[in-house]
């Protein structure tokens, strides 16, 4: 296995294979990856929240889930990969504090998977797999050699999932 290269929050890296990218700690935020698999190229971001909104401090785009993902589109097509091949994968948005949280209102966590979405959508990026909302944290291991991703759930009855 390769080195792992650490993603932090608000951060996204890309690489080819045979990097394996690591981010930790994914409650309400959102670990999105990109990958090709025709040339083992792919990324991975963590994401905190959906999209900026006014007055914002912008000086780290890649913490808003469509910014993070385009970026990571320009990185992945400037590395050889073809926007028609991407696949997303997407995990975390999790609801970590519902006690607290209005009943009615949508949580943080279900307003980064919202974006996500509606962001692959309009890229036309197939989403392939998830693994998001709950009230547990997750961590992601992300494979470019074969596109796994392993996912550590903090608490859930089902420690390590693949995808």
């Amino acid at each position: 296995m390769s080195e792992r290269t650490r993603v932090g929050i608000s951060e996204y890296r890309v690489a080819p294979a045979p990097a394996h990218l690591v981010t930790y700690g994914l409650g309400s935020c959102l670990g999105i990856t990109l990958y090709d698999e025709s040339v083992a190229i792919g990324g991975l971001a963590h994401t905190l929240l959906p999209y900026p909104r006014e007055g914002m401090d912008l000086t780290r785009p890649a913490k808003f889930v469509d910014a993070a993902i385009r970026l990571m589109l320009t990185d992945l097509l400037q590395l050889g990969c073809s926007q028609e091949r991407l696949v997303a994968k997407m995990f975390g948005g999790a609801n970590m504090f519902e006690g607290l949280q209005n009943p009615n209102r949508e949580g943080i966590g279900q307003r980064n998977i919202r974006s996500a979405r509606e962001t692959l959508t309009e890229l036309a990026i197939p989403l392939v797999a998830e693994d998001v909302g709950g009230n547990f944290g997750r961590t992601v291991e992300f494979d470019v050699a074969n596109g796994g991703v392993l996912i550590r759930c903090v608490r859930d009855e089902q420690r390590e999932r693949h995808f």
